[in-house]
C-alpha cells in the first residue's frame, strides 16, 4: 500500500474495485479507497480540508476539493490513526489518485500532509 510521510503525518491508501456496484459495458467503474492517516508527531492535528487528483485512463483530470473527509475534520493525537473509507467513479478500468490533506497543527499553523499517489485498477487489467 502506498504510504507518504509530512511533518508526522503518514498517509497510507489502499484501493478496492467495487464490481457490484460497476456496469463495464457502459463505461461506469467504482472504486473504493481506504485512507489511513497516523499522526506521528507529539501534538494533536486536525484535518480541515482535501484537495484529490484523479486521472483515468481515457485521459480525463479531475480536482475534487473540500472541507474534511466524509463529512468530519477529525482531530488526530499523537500515536493514533484516523481512517476512512470513500468511493471514487471512473469512466475506464485503469486510474489513480492523489492529493493532499491541510491539516492544522496546536498551534493554529497550517500544512499539506500529501496522500501518496494509488492506483484504481480492475482485476481484469492486472495483467
Amino acid at each position: 500500500m502506498p504510504s507518504t510521510t509530512t511533518k508526522g503525518i503518514r498517509v497510507t491508501a489502499e484501493a478496492m474495485f467495487q464490481p457490484a456496484y460497476s456496469k463495464p459495458f457502459s463505461n461506469e467503474f467504482l472504486f473504493a479507497y481506504r485512507i489511513t492517516i497516523e499522526n506521528l508527531g507529539i501534538f494533536p492535528v486536525q484535518l480541515l480540508r482535501r484537495r484529490w487528483f484523479i486521472f483515468d485512463g481515457m485521459g480525463i483530470h479531475r480536482e475534487v476539493e473540500g472541507e474534511g473527509v466524509i463529512g468530519e475534520q477529525p482531530i488526530i493525537l499523537p500515536d493514533a490513526a484516523y481512517q476512512y473509507v470513500s468511493a471514487c467513479p471512473m469512466r475506464s478500468e485503469i486510474g489513480q489518485m492523489h492529493g493532499f490533506f491541510t491539516m492544522q497543527a496546536e498551534d493554529e499553523t497550517t500544512f499539506e500532509a500529501k496522500i501518496p499517489l494509488f492506483s484504481l485498477i480492475t482485476p481484469a487489467k492486472y495483467n
